[in-house]
């Protein structure tokens, strides 16, 4: 069996092929400054959409905001303001207002249940400047005190993959070279494993890349399985 590289697989095939009418969308709305709410369920591909998007559109990302000090770590490294000694209303101040000032769009990725103090926050900077939102619900009870603010924000929705989304993921990492042509056997195996989750296929696609498996033996594709979960929770360096 031909071995394969395993290069960066879950990002090319999930922002070019699976996502490009989301892409496409997320990229009108940031044309037009309009706040967003990136819905969908975990392993979707929420994060690796934003990416996508971000590496031609100016986007400061918090990759995790569930507090708000976390939200300030990420919102000083993105806009690179320098440390200082400051307490964390400070913090908050002076980033609305350099972000008043430069304009960009913020992404709050990893966003759940809002506290009132951070809701507060999330509504102050998106009087300033567009907001988008990455949730996994859109629920008060899952969003918390930000709900009331939904109603200005544009709905993008990215639902599991259905089998020829599916198809198509795995053709493309056929084609790159990156998985064995014998991969197409057993998509329908794949999605189903999967569930439909981007996250989840391009697991099992990067452990097929690795060049270790007879595709046409059932034990072989268990084995694939078992070690795609213990290497979620054992990455490989």
């Amino acid at each position: 069996m031909q071995k394969t590289t395993s290069t960066n697989l879950r990002k090319p095939m999930l922002s070019f092929v699976a996502r490009r009418k989301e892409a496409a969308q997320l990229r009108r709305l940031h044309g037009e400054r309009r706040h967003v709410l990136i819905i969908g369920p975990a392993g979707v591909g929420k994060s690796a959409l934003v990416a996508h998007v971000g590496e031609k559109l100016p986007l400061i990302l918090s990759p995790q905001s569930e507090t708000l000090g976390e939200i300030c770590d990420n919102l000083e490294l993105g806009l690179r303001l320098p440390a200082r000694d400051l307490r964390l209303a400070q913090r908050k101040n002076r980033l609305l207002k350099i972000l008043a000032e430069s304009g960009p769009t913020v992404v709050f990725d990893g966003a759940s249940w809002t506290t009132p103090k951070l809701a507060s926050f999330i509504e102050n900077v998106s009087v300033r400047v567009p907001v988008w939102l990455c949730v996994r619900s859109e629920h008060p009870w899952d969003v918390g005190r930000i709900w009331p603010l939904l109603a200005r924000f544009e709905r993008v929705e990215l639902k599991p993959l259905h089998p020829g989304e599916s198809l198509l993921l795995v053709e493309a990492a056929v084609r790159d070279g990156k998985v064995p042509a014998d991969t197409l056997n057993i998509v329908e195996w794949l999605h189903r494993r999967a569930a439909g989750s981007p996250k989840i296929l391009c697991e099992l696609l990067e452990e097929i890349a690795r060049g270790h498996y007879n595709l046409s033996s059932r034990d072989a594709l268990r084995r694939l399985d078992l070690d795609r979960r213990i290497h979620e929770v054992f990455p490989i360096e």
